[in-house]
């Protein structure tokens, strides 16, 4: 395949795929809007229990990743029903991790809370969104597995067109329950976990309907869904990795204090908004890596990358630049509170300066998922926690008194935690050791 037409089935997977990844931290930008105008105080609660769903979740999101690349891998080894059945796999796994963690998650709401560093005025708004969001656990794992079942099967559209209908159901949702019913911060979570629910419903129905079309077994069967959960437990484990960090950041934020932990919200938000951006390309890289190694073409798979990793970093630029000319603007859209307002500005600035090795880094993830080099990966991520461990405590013992100051110093620390997974991305690409072709 040349370069024409190798570019062509990027952005026919890349570009649906970015409207639809953008859509989550579209929900939590949303909720920040929505709850920032109920107070600083309000903004930092919905911050703690954020960090703890996207923890809680993301450890999970290799229901997504490990099922694209194990269905594309099928798809290119020309077995379409195979691709449904393992899909169908991660999805019974995802009904039951969730029905395991929702429960326990909303009984434990404020330990776990304090565990990441709540306390003070924050700690009861947080508590209350989390003990109602956390029902919505299910719905976001099974829709984590459908969407990489459907970016295995090449098809990105499906999960774009659930999202922007999930995306405007939650803003609906939220203002009628937060301003409309006055229910405050609890009534965001009530409106985003009807709108999550809604959201797997629909994406369950499609995978359903393409497994009856193909004959593939719909039925869960426990040696399958064990085997399943067997091979993601090394993409577990670089996840866990990479939440450790995010954990940490947030804890320090916390420890910053109130006016630092409202502004860390908000700036992580978008970060997490531009990372989903940048995953897009990372997306339809796992999907068409796995597809070309399942088809036993490693110079198409070598193509891919290094056009992908071209473009992720020049996506990187234009969002960087985009960031920084907005970089006073954006806070002003979500709070009045102009020490916050300060804080915000100073770590958009350091995000957007960061956003071309965020573009690289995550093409390369992409690449090495999609090519099922996930033991590499989590023995990858463990090294580089620990070399930013060090890096985010300097930052806690050696923090400045100024509010804006600290955080611009946490995001700095936080940068040379993408600069370390981009050094060792980059040295694994240019090795073979993940050229595996075949099945599986």
């Amino acid at each position: 395949m040349d370069d024409r037409s190798l570019a062509r089935e990027i952005v026919r997977l890349a570009v649906p795929a970015f409207l639809a990844l953008i859509a989550e931290p579209l929900f939590l930008l949303a909720d920040s809007a929505i709850i920032g105008h109920l107070g600083t105080v309000a903004l930092a609660g919905l911050g703690l229990a954020s960090a703890v769903l996207l923890t809680v979740v993301g450890v999970f999101v290799f229901l997504a990743y490990g099922t694209t690349a194990v269905v594309a891998r099928q798809l290119g080894a020309g077995s379409r029903s195979g691709a449904l059945a393992a899909g169908l796999d991660g999805t019974w796994l995802a009904i039951a991790l969730g029905a395991l963690v929702a429960v326990p998650l909303a009984l434990c709401a404020e330990p776990v809370c304090r565990a990441f560093g709540g306390s003070g005025a924050a700690l009861a708004p947080a508590v209350s969104y989390l003990r109602v969001a956390a029902i919505g656990i299910p719905a976001m794992l099974v829709t984590l597995a459908c969407t990489g079942v459907l970016r295995g099967l090449q098809d990105t559209r499906t999960p774009l067109a659930v999202s922007v209908a999930g995306f405007g159901a939650n803003i609906a949702l939220n203002v009628l329950f937060v301003y409309g019913f006055h229910w405050g911060i609890t009534g965001s979570a009530v409106g985003t976990v009807i709108a999550q629910t809604g959201m797997a419903a629909w994406l369950l129905a499609v995978l359903v309907r393409y497994a009856v079309r193909t004959r593939a077994r719909v039925r869960p069967h426990p040696a399958r869904v064990l085997a399943a959960a067997r091979g993601g437990v090394p993409l577990l484990v670089r996840t866990l990795a990479l939440r450790a960090v995010l954990v940490l950041t947030t804890w320090v934020a916390a420890r910053l204090g109130v006016v630092s932990l409202a502004a860390y919200q908000v700036s992580a938000t978008i970060w997490s908004f531009l990372a989903f951006a940048l995953d897009a390309l990372a997306i339809a890289a796992q999907a068409l890596t796995g597809k070309a190694l399942g088809a036993g073409d490693a110079a198409e798979a070598r193509e891919l990358t290094r056009l992908m990793v071209r473009w992720g970093l020049w996506c990187g630029v234009g969002l960087g630049v985009l960031l920084a000319v907005g970089h006073r603007v954006i806070p002003m859209v979500f709070t009045t509170d102009p020490l916050v307002r300060d804080a915000i500005a100073v770590g958009l600035l350091v995000v957007a300066l960061s956003q071309p090795v965020s573009g690289v880094v995550f093409v390369l993830d992409g690449v090495l998922i999609g090519a099922g080099d996930a033991r590499w990966l989590a023995w990858a991520m463990l090294v580089v926690l620990i070399v930013y461990v060090p890096m985010a405590l300097a930052v806690h013992w050696a923090a400045p008194a100024s509010a804006p100051a600290a955080l611009g110093y946490l995001w700095v620390a936080f940068t040379g935690f993408m600069l370390a997974r981009g050094a060792a991305l980059l040295y694994r690409a240019r090795t073979d050791a993940w050229l595996v072709l075949g099945a599986d």
